[in-house]
């Protein structure tokens, strides 16, 4: 299975894109990241996957709004933004990004992927 993490990479503000698995593996990087961050990154974006998908499904439950299924997670935190969509995420520089941008594209390369 291939992602195109350079269709990522070329959007406004991309640091660092990446495909990990359910589980937490990192499958595929491109951009400034190192190995050990890498890792630790693949294993943050499995877990928030599997506890936003949680969240979806028990909200949808419990709220009588359509919140599933679960589509994907952004966290902001310093001059940093981690998006995802599916299997696939994106290290942007916030002030540079543009959000909209960024999901519309990650949703293409999840769904190709």
């Amino acid at each position: 299975m291939s992602v195109d993490l350079k269709k990522l990479m070329q959007l406004s503000g991309a640091v660092a894109a990446g495909h990990f698995s359910a589980d937490g593996k990192m499958l595929a990087k491109e951009g400034n990241i190192d190995e050990e961050t890498a890792h630790m990154v693949a294993m943050m974006c499995a877990a928030n996957t599997m506890m936003g998908k949680m969240q979806a499904e028990n909200f949808s439950k419990h709220s009588q709004m359509h919140w599933s299924p679960f589509h994907g997670f952004a966290v902001s935190a310093g001059d940093y933004t981690v998006c995802t969509m599916g299997h696939v995420g994106i290290f942007v520089e916030t002030a540079k990004a543009d959000f909209n941008e960024v999901f519309k594209v990650l949703g293409e390369v999840a769904h190709a992927s």
